[in-house]
């Protein structure tokens, strides 16, 4: 497996794995799959995030084919600047239980580290206890639960908002 920094040439690659992830997996993320395939220039959308320098996004690449992504987007006002969010965190379902999220999320983290960056922060849907598992398991906690936050097909979800402090 080969971890790196996302560039714009991957833009295509990786929208094609977040329409998969969305379809598999409806109830863990803000914007549904029809959402998606409905924004405008995606990959366009997609390659300028990844120009980003608040945002970076880095992938996990079995046989040179994406298999799963995490972000670390970057405050950038005075008073927040040494904190960061984990965003759009997803592996194939392949793919999953196999130490690739665990591999990303110590990424993540180190690269936070030489940011000087001193607190994570994430949401995560309660229902996804293999996720908060894992958070737990690399030293997050909760520190508050957003009760309906997700309404998916009329099913509402809660939502673990979790913190690392580095």
């Amino acid at each position: 497996m080969q971890v790196r920094v996302l560039k714009p040439k991957d833009a295509k690659e990786y929208w094609g794995l977040r329409l998969l992830t969305l379809n598999q997996h409806p109830d863990a993320f803000l914007l549904t799959l029809e959402e998606e395939q409905k924004r405008l220039y995606p990959i366009k959308r997609i390659s300028a995030l990844l120009k980003d320098p608040t945002r970076l996004t880095i992938g996990a690449f079995i046989d040179d084919r994406l298999i799963g992504t995490i972000t670390l987007q970057k405050e950038s006002y005075k008073k927040i600047k040494h904190k960061a969010s984990v965003l759009s965190f997803f592996i194939e379902d392949a793919y999953r239980n196999k130490g690739i999220g665990r591999r990303l999320l110590t990424e993540v983290i180190n690269v936070s580290r030489r940011l000087e960056i001193e607190q994570l922060l994430l949401a995560v849907v309660s229902t996804n206890t293999g996720a908060i598992a894992l958070y737990e398991s690399m030293g997050f906690t909760v520190f508050g639960l957003e009760k309906k936050a997700l309404k998916v097909n009329g099913q509402y979800f809660d939502e673990q908002h979790m913190i690392y402090y580095l």
